[in-house]
């Protein structure tokens, strides 16, 4: 899974990248036209708890790529201008974090003159709903003219659902807000639309006090959806926070009353709003963390562990996390409480299980 994380100018995107993923830029990187990259580990209790009980040989982590979008010029009119960098690093992603300034800095002044972050979004979002529709009105005229010299069911489809979509960005509708199916959704991959990705929007304060709050209420009442979540971080004071020894940056978060870690609410989020969950294989061998679609099948999940799984899947053991430590980390004793279960092709997993796959 990749995130990209966006935003204006002087918005802390940079220094939110450094935080989650600790990594220190000099400044010569910062103002460099190239994304950054960095893989992080999906910090997840369950796994690290059966590895602790099964002492396996190794024990993998899911993993999450973050990278820090850069690119984002001004044009004539002073409005963010899509770079070719800013558009090909920004396609690529599953979800998109964008950054929104409301903090105060005298000597970094906004580059629009003032804070106002409903601005700031609005801003953003529009010029991405402006580069979806340039995209799809040159798709739109090319299947149309291809249409009227040959009958394509195919294309006449891709047509209609073009239309809709520019019908909704005509209308300042973000396609992730619009009602898709899943045969739609496979249409439009291919155009790697951004506003089809689902956003986290990060607002980003000095500090959490009254009016904060109610700022960040005021928006989330505003913008939020299904495939739209509005969190807050403080990023000067947690990028502080990174470069502390555990213990005293533990103590850091209790002092201001961070009871969660920016990095662990935006893999929460970004999980929720991607339709995302995890389930487990573990022995002695190895403890591993897989990373599937809700309503995935235990075919369709034993095919994310290796390809020859799903076209040879047999049967899946199944026992949840929450009951295999019920049984004190054991499958023998999991069998001996009913716990574990033999389950088909068609089972739906669910988060958390612990699967073993039988296969030709």
């Amino acid at each position: 899974m990749q995130i990209g994380i966006v935003g204006l100018p002087f918005s802390g995107k940079t220094t939110l990248f450094q935080t989650i993923t600790k990594t220190h830029l000099d400044a010569s990187a910062v103002t460099t036209l190239e994304a950054h990259h960095a893989v992080v580990k999906v910090p997840d209790e369950r796994l690290t708890r059966c590895a602790e009980l099964l002492v396996p040989r190794r024990t993998t982590y899911a993993t999450i790529e973050f990278v820090d979008v850069v690119g984002l010029q001004r044009n004539e009119r002073g409005s963010p201008q899509f770079t070719t960098h800013f558009l090909a690093n920004v396609k690529s992603n599953d979800a998109l974090i964008h950054v929104v300034r409301v903090f105060k800095n005298e000597t970094v002044p906004h580059p629009e003159g003032t804070i106002d972050p409903v601005r700031d979004i609005t801003l953003l979002e529009t010029e991405f709903i402006l580069a979806d529709l340039a995209l799809l009105e040159s798709r739109i005229e090319k299947i149309t003219k291809t249409l009227l010299k040959t009958k394509n069911e195919q294309m006449a489809r891709e047509l209609f659902l073009l239309e809709k979509c520019k019908h909704h960005l005509e209308h300042e509708q973000p396609l992730r807000n619009t009602t898709l199916t899943p045969e739609e959704h496979s249409m439009l991959k291919p155009y790697q639309l951004l506003t089809t990705k689902p956003m986290l929007i990060a607002l980003n304060f000095d500090e959490m006090n009254l009016d904060n709050q109610k700022i960040l209420s005021e928006i989330r009442k505003q913008k939020e959806s299904p495939s739209t979540k509005v969190i807050h971080c403080l990023g000067k004071l947690e990028f502080e926070m990174s470069e502390l020894p555990d213990e005293e940056a533990a103590l850091f978060m209790q002092e201001y009353g961070i009871t969660e870690s920016t990095l662990d609410l935006l893999i929460r989020e970004s999980y929720r709003i991607l339709g995302l969950q995890s389930f487990f294989t573990v022995g002695e061998d190895e403890c591993r963390a897989w990373t599937i679609k809700k309503g995935m099948t235990a075919q369709e999940a034993a095919g994310v562990i290796h390809s020859d799984f799903y076209t040879k899947f047999i049967r899946a053991e199944v026992v949840h996390y929450d009951d295999f430590i019920a049984a004190g980390g054991s499958f023998a004793k999991a069998r001996e409480l009913g716990l574990w279960r033999l389950e088909g092709k068609d089972y739906v997993v669910q988060d958390g299980d612990i699967l073993s796959i039988r296969h030709s």
